[in-house]
Order: C-alpha cells, then sequence, then structure tokens
C-alpha cells in the first residue's frame, strides 16, 4: 500500500534517488498542503526528483515551521483545514523579510484569486488540477531565478524598507500607507538613492510622460511623500535641493 503521510503532523520526506554522499547540494523544500492525496502526490513526486520535502497538513505547523526554519522553496495551497487562508502563512514570510521563493497552489482559479496570490507575496500561482511536469517546471524557474538573483524583492535605505512583491512600505517596522503612485514615487528615489534627481527625470520615471516640469505636481507628490515617511522620525530622509531636485539618503 503506498505512503500517505497522516495528516495531523510534519513529515520530513528525504530524497530516495540520490546518494547523499554524491552532493553537498541539498534542496528543501516545505509542503503545506493538508488533502492527503495531493500530499502524498506532492511529496512523492519531489522526492523521487531529488528533492528533501517537509510535509505540514495544517496552517499552525506550517506557519511555525515556515517562519523558524530555512527553506530552499516553499509549496502552500491556499485553501487549508479550518478554513484557514495559506495566503496568511505566505505573507506572515514575507512580513519577516524572508525571499524564499513561493510557489502558491490552489483551486481558486479565477483572475482575482491569481492576482491577490501574487499580490500578497506569492512568487508564482498554480491552479489545480495540474500536471506535475508543470509544477516541476514552475520550481525550476523559481530556484534558477534565486539563484541567479533575479528576483529583486526588497529595497532599503536605512531603516525604510520597500516590498516590491507586496507593494508595502515600512519604516523603522511601522507601517506607511502608501497609495500606489506614491509607492511608484517611492521606489524610483530608492533605486536611485544619494543621487540628485531631477523633476524632469521623475515626470519621465515615475508618470511615463512628458510635460511642463513646472508644473506643482511633483511638488504636490514630495510633500505628501516626505509627510508619510519622515514625519516623527528624528532623521529626515527626503531632501530638497532648491532648484535642482530631490535626494533621498540618511544623511543628517
Amino acid at each position: 500500500m503506498p505512503f500517505e503521510p497522516p495528516l495531523s503532523a510534519c513529515n520530513s520526506l528525504l530524497r530516495s534517488r540520490h546518494d547523499p554522499t554524491a552532493s553537498t547540494a541539498v534542496t528543501r523544500v516545505l509542503v503545506i498542503e493538508d488533502q492527503a492525496d495531493s500530499a502524498h502526490f506532492l511529496c512523492r513526486g519531489l522526492r523521487e526528483h531529488g528533492y528533501t520535502v517537509s510535509l505540514c497538513t495544517d496552517s499552525v505547523s506550517g506557519r511555525d515551521l515556515a517562519l523558524n526554519e530555512t527553506w530552499d522553496l516553499m509549496i502552500i495551497d491556499r485553501m487549508l483545514e479550518g478554513d484557514a487562508d495559506g495566503l496568511d502563512v505566505v505573507q506572515a514570510v514575507r512580513a519577516i523579510g524572508r525571499t524564499t521563493p513561493l510557489l502558491i497552489l490552489s483551486a481558486l482559479a479565477s483572475l482575482d484569486e491569481r492576482v491577490r496570490g501574487l499580490r500578497g507575496g506569492g512568487d508564482d500561482y498554480l491552479t489545480k488540477p495540474f500536471a506535475f511536469t508543470e509544477l516541476l517546471a514552475r520550481i525550476e524557474a523559481l530556484l534558477r531565478r534565486q539563484q541567479h538573483g533575479t528576483t529583486l524583492r526588497e529595497l532599503k535605505v536605512a531603516d525604510l524598507r520597500l516590498d516590491l512583491v507586496s507593494r508595502r512600505a515600512q519604516r523603522a517596522g511601522q507601517a506607511i500607507q502608501l497609495q500606489p503612485r506614491e509607492f511608484r514615487l517611492l521606489e524610483y528615489l530608492v533605486r536611485h538613492q544619494g543621487q540628485l534627481v531631477t523633476r524632469t527625470m521623475l515626470l519621465e520615471g515615475v508618470w511615463d510622460y512628458h510635460f511642463d516640469p513646472r508644473t506643482n505636481v511633483i511638488d504636490v507628490q514630495i510633500s505628501r511623500l516626505r509627510t508619510k515617511i519622515d514625519k516623527g522620525f528624528a532623521v529626515p530622509l527626503l531632501h530638497t535641493v532648491r532648484g535642482a531636485g530631490y535626494i533621498l539618503d540618511a544623511r543628517e
């Protein structure tokens, strides 16, 4: 009878096809899936393809392992036992700054749900049912991107952090509520931190079109952004260079 992981525990399934003495490279994958058939299918297939897999079948244990151990990849089901949403685990992982590649599995196949999953912190979203070969291809792509450092997830200046996946910002651990345009403006400034950014650069780089740089749209947006990121903090980050533009850095 084929092995099926019990539904009440986390189970480590070690690689069976690779000689552990042949290579020191081990790819650790955390699977959070509460359906027995799906869990068995995933773990068996991944194990047969050389991955070291740990399985959790509930959101509480899964969240604990996701936050407290190091993984090369996580595969998380959206709909877990007890109406738990796997997206809560995804968001918890991103909230502590982890950049581990995250693949979301879900029977929720609508465009809105897929977008919600990706904006919530997932790197990829695969709907059920799926072909295992497609799952493997997506895993390989995520691991390649992570290995080559092509997935930039966070930008920071001093104690200001921007999560490029969830499109959220925080300073000294405090969340900053930004409108989409404000986030894009701040992202542009952070990417050019320590450099003089002119009004024309902002109009072209943030608004994607050219118009009279004497308009006050930049002044209004900068003023709002400065209030949000600097008010209440001892060290201002956003500085105006009169007649020239703006600089974002942590200078006194």
